[in-house]
């Protein structure tokens, strides 16, 4: 029988990943005195999308990701979302470094180091294409420091393992960006929890599922969820003011019970992903970088192929992929009925229609699903010609849900970002979607204050706290040079990062 607990607090955020701690962190420091109640279905923080060998940690800042900078059919280089991720992963840092410098976080290295980052290509069409970005990229400030070559002795340098057994004769090209990073989200969110979870009117439960939620019906506006200890078995209710839904891929069957008409036509296609492990530490040590490729034809944007040198819990770790799969699954812990029980009569339309427009990928994912060892190896072997099988493992990573939304043209289409949802009241704030997620939860998550709190943001005490937070809020960065250069160099200094003057 369903109990009501005894409190009520301002604040609800369901999952305990990035998104949420983030969250968290920045409601408590513009409002001290909130009450917040973070619930989480698995007994850890950050377990699903957050963890380390669930997501790419590449700290995305639009260095090395081609997708980001597609070719036009005019031949031109589109800048455009490649300049805004970048924008945002210094906003990113600016609030990590504050987190540092109040002692939130006391030991960064745990979470972010510096890592190279680098886009290598082959064939003459790439090599040219590969210049015109760079080219097109070093009109902003942003891109600055960035390197091109064609030369295979520097490019040898940068990626040695890459060279190895490389055919002389392979038109080549890589950019350099020394000032990238690697950052282990899950580690990250995990130490924000831990201040959290020490602070006043903060309850953090493990092990515990929100079943439902919905308007409470007592004409307050407030939501009352369902809630569900799962170690117990028993049941309670919870009423709140504010929910944030935060749970990955759990996040769109909670959208459609809280019934907001805003989350109508939204929809979900699951994609799970695997990564080639190397467990021979002598070919570990011969790479320091995270080089990114080219995504080959007819292939979604999200399989473009990284060799990615990575810090997991203290260790020097080496990934290749990612290989794509499909399950049904929303969550790599989740059901197999996720995507069935997903579907509604609001969002079937714009989910058949998203699959029609994109037939390519259920190709691609046929063929990923169907690869063999031998296939595995071979696209292994494009990036580093003398890879041998015995020094890779199989590794089952995250699984992401892409966003399925209307569309007046084509009736609907498939998102490879983010997207976040809010009620027109502002009480309820859903994120959707994945990559390049994790490394943008900062601006991410000011855009949903922004939404949701709209009165208290325009306040001069939040306005001084947000500038105190991220000294660019309100600022672009790519067009005030001197100010990037002021808040890069604080944010390298305080999370012990290399800078552009090393």
């Amino acid at each position: 029988m369903s109990t009501t607990i005894q409190y009520e607090p301002d604040v609800v955020l369901i999952g305990a990943g990035i998104m949420s701690a983030t969250l968290g962190m920045f409601l408590k420091e513009l409002m001290p005195e909130v009450k917040i109640d973070i619930y989480e279905r698995l007994d850890v923080a950050a377990a699903e999308s957050s963890d380390a060998w669930n997501n790419a940690g590449t700290g995305h800042s639009a260095f090395c990701e081609l997708n980001y900078t597609p070719e036009l059919p005019n031949g031109s280089i589109e800048t455009v979302k490649a300049v805004k991720i970048a924008e945002w992963f210094e906003v990113s840092k600016q609030f990590w470094a504050y987190l540092v410098e109040k002692n939130r976080i006391t030991n960064p290295e745990d979470f972010v180091r510096s890592v190279p980052h680098m886009s290598f290509v082959w064939g003459e069409e790439n090599v040219e294409y590969l210049k015109k970005r760079f080219e097109a990229l070093q009109k902003f400030p942003l891109f600055k420091g960035m390197e091109f070559s064609t030369e295979r002795e520097t490019i040898k340098s940068w990626m040695p393992l890459v060279m190895e057994g490389r055919d002389e004769k392979q038109p080549i090209a890589a950019t350099n960006m020394k000032i990238g990073t690697d950052v282990n989200f899950g580690e990250l969110t995990r130490d924000m929890f831990a201040w959290l979870g020490e602070q006043e009117g903060v309850n953090l439960y493990f092990g515990h599922e929100v079943s439902s939620m919905r308007r409470s019906g007592l004409g307050n506006g407030k939501w009352k969820l369902k809630i569900k200890n799962l170690e117990t078995g028993k049941k309670f209710r919870q009423y709140t003011p504010f929910v944030f839904i935060g749970a990955g891929g759990g996040s769109l069957h909670l959208l459609e019970k809280a019934g907001i008409p805003e989350g109508n036509g939204f929809g979900g296609f699951p994609v799970s992903g695997q990564w080639l492990k190397c467990v021979n530490e002598e070919v570990i040590k011969k790479h320091q970088a995270k080089v990114y490729g080219k995504a080959s034809v007819g292939a979604p944007p999200m399989s473009v192929p990284h060799i990615d040198t990575r810090m997991i819990n203290g260790k020097r770790e080496l990934l290749f992929g990612p290989y794509a799969g499909f399950s049904t699954k929303f969550l790599k812990n989740g059901s197999y009925f996720d995507l069935p029980t997903s579907i509604k009569a609001n969002n079937i339309g714009p989910m058949l229609a998203a699959g029609y427009h994109n037939m390519s990928l259920t190709k691609y994912l046929i063929e990923q699903v169907t690869q063999s060892k031998a296939d595995r190896l071979e696209a292994l072997k494009e990036y580093l010609p003398d890879a041998k099988m015995e020094d890779w493992v199989l590794e089952t990573a995250g699984q992401r849900v892409q966003v399925i939304k209307k569309d007046e043209e084509k009736g609907g289409k498939l998102e490879f970002g983010t997207e976040v949802i809010n009620s027109a009241d502002g009480s309820l704030a859903v994120l959707l979607g994945a990559s390049p997620g994790a490394s943008t939860a900062v601006s991410i998550m000011l855009d949903l204050i922004q939404r949701c709190f709209p009165e208290k943001v325009a306040s001069p005490e939040w306005q001084a706290k947000f500038k105190e937070m991220i000294p660019s809020f309100g600022q672009p960065l790519n067009e005030n040079e001197e100010l990037l250069k002021e808040v890069r160099k604080h944010s390298e200094k305080m999370l012990g990062l290399v800078s552009l003057e090393d």
